[in-house]
């Protein structure tokens, strides 16, 4: 009887492993034993580490979207449909047209999104980059901005051990907006704070969420002169004075407030049952070598929506999607998964507009600080405006 193997997000998680198994299992889908299908809200994809680009003028965003159905495999079967329930008992999903749709196997790729919502005023008084809408607006405001204060927030879930997305990002896009402000000629007259919360995920009254990077961050910032202050985990935002408020009790003013904003799983995954993440966060519990839903024996995760201590950021997903994939691919010839995943993350940090930091870390080793070179540079900005797609069709 033929075996489907249904995924669930049309991101960068759900393309990479779509493609990656059905090249692994083309001899079973052309002897039609296996079939592969995705389904989507959402006929584009977007690449959404490009936004930071946007934000800074160096990119309209036009280049990080696609047609999803071009990224794929021809044998991989595509229905923009959105799944709106998510029945593990049943083997099935049920989707916005009121279709329903059985698995043998079950890929949940459904990121992360922003809920700037959970903190009061957020939404009203801050601005963020992690979408394409959101990095066009801030843009705006970094455009015409001649004097006054940019301050810097970041946000963790409050799950316990648990990053926000791509959590090197607040640190390249304070160094980036240094550069921007210095090609604009306007830096000497705008004040730069870039400010951590006290707990962030292991690390306690740090810069950053691991300690090598913590502890090299004062130095770079002195070098560009921005402020930092650690401890301060925002709390609220009084949109209308422009003043940000922690936890700590401290109150900070602001003429643009560039947040890492709370980050929470899918609808559909928080209304699944299958997490049991702290304040309706959503993150599924994972087996951080397999790969699988813990408790569920045909259920598979990776990427945004995994509760892992490993970054929410492609570098990740890049070494997830191997193991997931061969791990399915192995369970429906031999019966069992046989790949183990070691929390690899392999990534380069845009350190300003032209200075790239190649990064590497696992479940046993924190990322050490590398050489910055406009060498690096050139491959991040090679990867994202260009590679990334080869990427997402599993070439790379």
């Amino acid at each position: 009887m033929k075996k489907r193997i249904l995924i669930v997000g049309g991101g960068t998680a759900g393309t990479m492993t779509a493609n990656n198994l059905a090249k692994k299992l083309m001899d079973e889908i052309n002897r039609d034993e296996v079939e592969i299908l995705m389904l989507s809200n959402s006929s584009k994809h977007i690449y959404r580490p490009g936004a930071m680009y946007v934000a800074f003028h160096k990119s309209h965003g036009n280049e990080f979207v696609r047609d999803q159905r071009s990224l794929l495999m021809l044998e991989i079967g595509f229905i923009v449909d959105e799944v709106v329930e998510i029945k593990a008992d049943q083997n099935c999903v049920n989707t916005k047209s009121g279709k329903k749709y059985e698995y043998d196997y079950l890929v949940l790729a459904t990121g992360c999104e922003v809920a700037p919502n959970r903190i009061p005023g957020l939404e009203e008084g801050g601005d963020w980059f992690y979408s394409l809408e959101g990095a066009k607006k801030i843009a705006k405001k970094f455009k015409d901005i001649k004097k006054g204060r940019v301050l810097i927030t970041v946000n963790f879930p409050k799950s316990d051990n648990i990053p926000h997305q791509c959590g090197i990002a607040p640190v390249e896009t304070t160094i980036m907006l240094h550069d921007y402000l210095t090609e604009r000629g306007v830096r000497d007259d705008i004040e730069i704070i870039y400010t951590y919360p006290k707990n962030a995920q292991s690390m306690v009254d740090g810069l950053f969420l691991q300690a090598p990077t913590s502890k090299v961050l004062p130095t770079i910032f002195d070098g560009i002169n921005v402020k930092y202050k650690k401890s301060f985990t925002l709390n609220k935002v009084d949109a209308k004075n422009k003043i940000a408020y922690s936890q700590e009790g401290e109150e900070i003013e602001f003429d643009i407030l560039m947040a890492t904003p709370p980050f929470i799983a899918a609808k559909v995954i928080r209304d699944s049952g299958l997490s049991m993440a702290k304040d309706d966060e959503g993150w599924l519990p994972t087996d951080q070598h397999t790969l699988k839903v813990i408790g569920q024996e045909n259920i598979y995760t990776l990427g945004d929506t995994v509760d892992l201590a490993v970054s929410k950021a492609g570098g990740t997903i890049h070494n997830q999607t191997d193991i997931v994939a061969d791990n399915i691919a192995a369970e429906l010839r031999y019966g069992y998964p046989t790949e183990s995943y070691d929390g690899k993350v392999i990534a380069v940090a845009q350190m300003g507009l032209s200075c790239g930091m190649p990064l590497w870390y696992d479940y046993d080793e924190d990322v050490q600080p590398t050489p910055c070179s406009k060498l690096g540079s050139f491959v991040r900005l090679g990867f994202n405006k260009g590679l990334y797609w080869a990427a997402a069709r599993g070439m790379v």
